[in-house]
């Protein structure tokens, strides 16, 4: 292809805007990191100061779940022999070890996150026309809708278990007399934990282990949509400029393909950039999501006489089955716009372009038929099928629970 090469180190800020849409775009992902220590690790202008604080926020959140894990994991696997408790506690012991899990690799993968978010400071900076910065602003817009939603029904469902149900519930309103229930049990063989202050310690502990967890799930999901969103933008802006590529040929303007064929390189490399960066958190999701939805679909079904208990589990049902559809749903978009591209250079009048000219054309469209794919660990390919497939499979394993609980 023959384009001409842009200077990549230093870019003069073509959009005055930039800082203010910077903002706009990671102000979300920013709130949700700063609290759990991340944050200095991705944003690349961090003094050894806030890699201190850093440092001592990690450890407090990593020992505050395992303050969960340990004592509850314990209990599950040696102490209590019971089909039902350990079916009671699987989901949300399993959801604290993959809320590690999650946690570990958005640490471990600082330095592509990094590399995402200065490309994408980067188009923000050298964006000049208005009507591209729209377009980059709609998408944006709509990735801080997802993350809102995402954590409305995550926060709201999660410290409703933990607080409303453990109190509200008929089975903690009969106990509440002699018992004070904790969401995680283990504690006994160290801990008297139904005397003061010691009950109430624990309970905090628990409330402050899961708002880091729900923050880092949410976090990793931010992520996500930021960067699927932004790459759509930038494809749909590559669309527009194809559509006045012929007359700004026939009016001898010849940079913008050249513009067009160097973006749509950039575009790809983020596109793998980002899939590098998230398929770990993406297989983490997608193995949590069909377990963790199964196991939610039988407290469902057994506390279906308990408003209480109905309302806390079925709202924690419906934010995993929202969060993994959207991570498909996106990966599924990202897939439609890079086929859009070879769609739209067809449909272009790229017949009445000179050769060379729509040579480069068909090079564009044969590349946008093999696009980067969204992955789970390299294994599965997030679109919607597997977002069926996922909730298959936790009916399947339902069905199976039932079948050993019956």
């Amino acid at each position: 292809m023959h384009h001409q090469s842009r200077n990549d180190t230093k870019e003069e800020p073509s959009n005055w805007n930039s800082v203010r849409d910077v903002q706009y775009t990671l102000q979300l992902s920013k709130w949700l990191l700063k609290p759990i220590g991340v944050w200095p690790l991705v944003s690349g202008r961090s003094s050894r100061l806030d890699y201190f604080v850093s440092a001592v926020l990690m450890v407090t959140c990593f020992s505050s779940i395992f303050f969960i894990i340990v004592p509850s994991g314990h209990y599950v696997l040696y102490v209590n022999k019971s089909v039902q408790m350990k079916l009671k506690l699987f989901g949300p012991v399993g959801f604290c070890v993959s809320s590690v899990l999650k946690y570990c690799c958005l640490i471990i993968k600082s330095t592509p996150l990094k590399r995402c978010i200065q490309h994408v400071e980067k188009d923000w900076r050298t964006v000049q026309d208005p009507n591209h910065r729209g377009i980059m602003l709609k998408y944006m817009t709509m990735s801080r809708n997802l993350i809102t939603i995402c954590a409305s029904f995550i926060y709201t469902g999660g410290m409703s278990f933990h607080t409303v149900m453990q109190f509200l519930s008929k089975e903690g309103v009969k106990d509440n007399s002699t018992f004070r229930p904790l969401s995680y049990p283990g504690y006994d063989w160290f801990l008297d934990v139904q005397s003061s202050p010691t009950y109430e310690i624990v309970f905090f502990t628990h409330c402050f282990a899961a708002m880091i967890m729900y923050t880092v799930t949410t976090a990793a999901y931010s992520f996500a949509a930021v960067f699927v969103t932004h790459i759509c933008g930038q494809i749909r802006i590559q669309i527009v400029k194809l559509d006045e590529l012929v007359e700004r040929i026939e009016m001898k303007d010849d940079d913008l393909l050249n513009t067009i064929v160097h973006d749509h390189v950039e575009i790809l490399r983020f596109a793998k950039t980002t899939e590098k960066a998230l398929r770990e958190l993406c297989f983490i999701q997608i193995v949590e999501s069909t377990l963790i939805m199964c196991i939610l679909e039988y407290y469902t079904i057994m506390g279906r006489r308990d408003a209480v208990v109905l309302l806390t589990y079925a709202t924690l049902l419906i934010s995993f089955t929202y969060n993994i559809f959207i991570f498909c749903y996106i990966g599924e978009i990202l897939s439609e716009q890079f086929y859009l591209i070879g769609t739209t250079t067809y449909e272009i009048k790229w017949y009445t372009l000179p050769a060379r000219k729509a040579h480069d054309l068909i090079l564009l469209n044969i590349i946008s038929q093999n696009p980067p794919k969204l992955t789970a660990g390299k294994i599965i390919q997030l679109s919607l099928d597997t977002f069926g497939n996922v909730v298959k499979t936790s009916v399947v394993y339902l069905n199976l629970i039932l079948t050993i609980t019956n």
